[in-house]
């Protein structure tokens, strides 16, 4: 009998895990959509490091590693920020529970894939690593921007506190995609054309 690996199956199925879950949502965001745009805005702040700021950067693998940086969420589900991060132990046993949840989907795939895929489930490059945690977070604060466009005023803390996060990471390709790209995330279609 041939063997069968569900990895592929379980990561399709990113689109059935809400984010966001204890707030009131204009439009919902998954998993899936959310790591789709984790991807770009990697992908994007690793081309500005590299090709405007001269820096050393790998957009592929950026834009890979963002791809499935939410993954053990398959397994785990979304813990909403305020639990996740309410204190120092249960920040720390959540990183625990990520990490077997990591080791459990890279049993999924055949061996020799394992090998490939357990520095984008694990986030084992540093550099890589900057650079998707401040894209998820970019890509909070448009979820944000884009929910209070529509009126919601539910996200009016978390876009400041989003925003703060981002300014204090001091990443010179964070701040140019600020600069430069961040506020055209409030306009409306017309504007944008």
């Amino acid at each position: 009998m041939m063997e069968e690996y569900e990895f592929y199956a379980l990561v399709s199925r990113m689109r059935y895990i809400t984010r966001w879950g204890l707030m009131r949502n204009s439009f919902s965001e998954n998993v899936q959509e959310h790591s789709h745009m984790v991807a770009v805005l990697a992908h994007a702040l690793a081309l500005i490091r590299r090709d405007i700021l001269g820096l050393d950067a790998n957009p592929d693998l950026c834009a890979s590693a963002a791809l499935f940086h939410d993954a053990s969420e398959i397994l785990t589900g979304d813990l909403p920020t305020p639990v996740k991060y309410y204190n120092p132990d249960i920040k720390q046993a959540y990183k625990q529970v990520e990490k077997i949840s990591a080791n459990k989907l890279l049993q999924m795939l055949p061996e020799q894939l394992r090998e490939s895929y357990a520095p984008l489930l694990h986030e084992t490059d540093a550099a890589v690593s900057s650079i998707v945690k401040a894209a998820d977070k970019l890509s909070a604060h448009i979820k944000c921007i884009e929910e209070l466009k529509t009126g919601n005023q539910e996200f009016a803390s978390a876009a400041v506190q989003t925003r703060t996060a981002l300014l204090q990471m001091q990443l010179p390709e964070l701040d140019w995609f600020m600069a430069h790209c961040l506020d055209s995330f409030s306009k409306n279609l017309d504007e944008l054309e």
